[in-house]
């Protein structure tokens, strides 16, 4: 993996913090007007988008061309002013760079081989150039982005990525990962160990690059018990946090576990995250009364609602404001937009979130 310096990373932004509303927030700092950003905000409800993949060609191909790659990063920036710029990647990128092989079918979602069945690593060969790409494409957003606007970077989750791993594919209740780390523990976790690591480094390398936080993705880790949500999401995800603390101290982190629900106040304290994102089935009232105080928290209006727009939309953007009132709250969905949602409905949320102040 290509790696920094061992010596921390000089990410000292004191001149950005209050131009940057999201930055600021992620600091701890509440903001009167939630700053906001969507994810999956670059994507295929955007016609620009739809245009300029038709152009590339299949999405690898396009999320490796770092011209292209950073063009759908601006694009909603260019289009709607969100406050955060999210790089457009993917979360295998990582399993990638480890040595599988990544291809996205048309229609059939990403494949991963071979297939890690039994947890091993020892066939793969290693190919850190992979993301030499990514590293590029942050470089070339962080010179294009408005002043006022903030670069996140991310990368997947270990538990996350070693589904995908594992299986070679996406899967609905994860059996096949779960059963290996039931059946060899050790196995699996020198699989976690080894995603643990190249994460460190890949995000590492996108600090470097110019990202000014980073968000962790656990989509699945609502399919575990809370034993094994214990070992398998907090362990690693605290382990990722402590590495960048030591060496890109001031980088901020937003945790996102996915389904986690009630285990979310114990993953926020453990894991030393400095925000924390809730998906759609968490009550935003219970989530501002159970977790640190102080603590920012981003989310979490149902995707759904987006895409209904109207009345559902206003209802569920001011339940989101009003819970988080009194807390630092980066504006966004409980996860990424859909493909099908209109425009204008994007449009319409900015709007009610702009005309928003915590005196409301």
């Amino acid at each position: 993996m290509p790696t920094t310096s061992t010596s921390p990373l000089d990410l000292s932004l004191e001149k950005k913090r209050t131009a940057k509303p999201l930055l600021a927030t992620l600091r701890g700092e509440r903001q009167a007007v939630p700053p906001v950003w969507l994810m999956r905000q670059a994507g295929r409800y955007l016609p620009e988008y739809r245009a300029l993949r038709a152009e590339k060609g299949g999405f690898l191909a396009l999320a490796t061309d770092p011209a292209a790659a950073a063009e759908v990063t601006l694009q909603p920036i260019a289009r709607f002013g969100f406050d955060g710029a999210i790089l457009f990647s993917d979360i295998l990128m990582v399993p990638w760079a480890m040595g599988q092989e990544l291809t996205f079918g048309v229609g059939e979602g990403p494949r991963l081989t071979p297939a890690l069945i039994d947890g091993a690593l020892a066939g793969l060969d290693a190919a850190p150039a992979r993301l030499d790409p990514i590293y590029a494409t942050v470089r070339r957003v962080a010179a294009a982005l408005p002043a006022a606007t903030t670069l996140l970077g991310f990368a997947g989750s270990p538990w996350t990525v070693a589904t995908y791993m594992v299986a070679g594919q996406g899967s609905k209740d994860q059996e096949a990962t779960r059963t290996l780390a039931y059946r060899d523990p050790d196995a699996f976790g020198a699989l976690i160990d080894a995603v643990v690591a190249v994460t460190i480094d890949y995000l590492i390398g996108q600090a470097a690059a110019g990202v000014e936080a980073v968000q962790l993705f656990d989509s699945w880790a609502g399919s575990l018990s809370p034993a094994q949500f214990e070992r398998w999401v907090v362990a690693p995800n605290a382990a990722i946090v402590a590495a960048l603390r030591a060496r890109a101290p001031g980088l901020p982190v937003i945790g996102f576990p996915k389904g986690a629900g009630g285990k979310l106040p114990d993953y926020a304290r453990a894991t030393g995250v400095d925000a924390i994102g809730l998906d759609e089935t968490v009550d935003p009232a219970w989530a501002d009364a159970v977790l640190p105080p102080g603590l920012p928290v981003q989310g979490n209006l149902d995707p759904l609602a987006l895409l209904a727009g109207g009345a559902a939309l206003d209802a569920g953007v001011d339940r989101v404001l009003g819970a988080f009132r009194e807390r630092p709250h980066v504006f966004n969905l409980g996860h990424g937009i859909g493909q099908h949602t209109p425009v204008d409905h994007v449009e319409r949320l900015l709007a009610r979130v702009r005309g928003w102040t915590s005196s409301c």
